[in-house]
């Protein structure tokens, strides 16, 4: 009976992820909106360099260094899985290993772009 429940408490919480980062954009918009008709009712001129700075916030120049340390520790998180499973033969551990590169590599990559970022002093 509970072997039954794990697919289905794992695919629900998907699904509650999904519905609540839809639900959140969702409501980012309508408070844009909600700003700009207040601004409109005040009279105030809302150029095209206004409703697209309030629009999309500047993304940070620090972005990518988030990105890649988050990316290097998702990696890091699956190697330390992978050696807490019992596994005599090594055969786990490779595999969690070759499926750590990925988030490893990512990260790298996002290190390699922070690092080719000009950031303005």
């Amino acid at each position: 009976m509970i072997e039954e429940l794990i697919p289905i408490v794992m695919f629900l919480s998907l699904a509650v992820v999904f519905v609540a980062l839809f639900w959140f954009r969702y409501r980012a918009r309508h408070e844009m909106q909600k700003t700009f008709r207040i601004a409109l009712d005040k009279g105030h001129e809302l150029t095209p360099e206004i409703i697209d700075r309030l629009g999309h916030p500047k993304a940070s120049k620090d972005k990518d260094l988030r990105l890649g340390v988050l990316w290097m520790a998702i990696a890091v998180g699956l190697v330390l899985c992978g050696f807490a499973v019992p596994d005599d033969s090594g055969d786990a551990l490779r595999g969690i290993l070759a499926g750590a590169a990925f988030p490893f590599a990512i990260g790298i990559a996002y290190m390699i772009l922070y690092g080719f970022t000009e950031r303005g002093q």
